[in-house]
């Protein structure tokens, strides 16, 4: 079992985890999974049912993930997205400002390391689903 690192305040979703293919025909389900080449616009109408949607990442170098992520949060979705597979510590940080807030990796990250690294810019430069207010802006307000 990969452990899982957890943004959130509230319980982990415990459902199991459907495809989109599959999550279309059933009425139930509250937890899917967006595997690449899918397009999270097909949850759009089924934001309020779902409580986690995984976004599987095969290979790092893969970005499809992010844009998903940011589709969601930017179109309303409150509950978590969790990053899986080939997800490296390097990337958290942009992962949690797309809109991210847990993580399972295939292979196991150093907590103080991740840590680290989301700690490690006090400042962005450009705005994401995330609430950071980028540099330019506090410049000129």
């Amino acid at each position: 079992m990969t452990d899982i690192l957890r943004y959130r305040d509230d319980d982990a979703p415990m459902e199991p985890v459907v495809t989109i293919s599959a999550f279309s025909e059933q009425s139930n389900s509250s937890a899917v999974l967006i595997e690449a080449g899918d397009d999270a616009r097909d949850l759009l109408p089924y934001l309020d049912r779902l409580q986690l949607v995984v976004i599987d990442f095969p290979r790092f170098r893969d970005g499809r993930g992010y844009s998903s992520a940011r589709i969601l949060r930017e179109s309303g979705y409150k509950g978590e997205i969790r990053a899986v597979g080939d997800v490296l510590v390097d990337q958290i940080w942009h992962m949690r400002r797309c809109g991210f807030d847990s993580f399972a990796p295939n292979s196991p990250l150093d907590p103080e390391v991740v840590e680290k690294s989301l700690n490690r810019y006090e400042y962005v430069y450009q705005s994401a689903a995330d609430d950071a207010v980028p540099i330019w802006k506090l410049r000129h307000e």
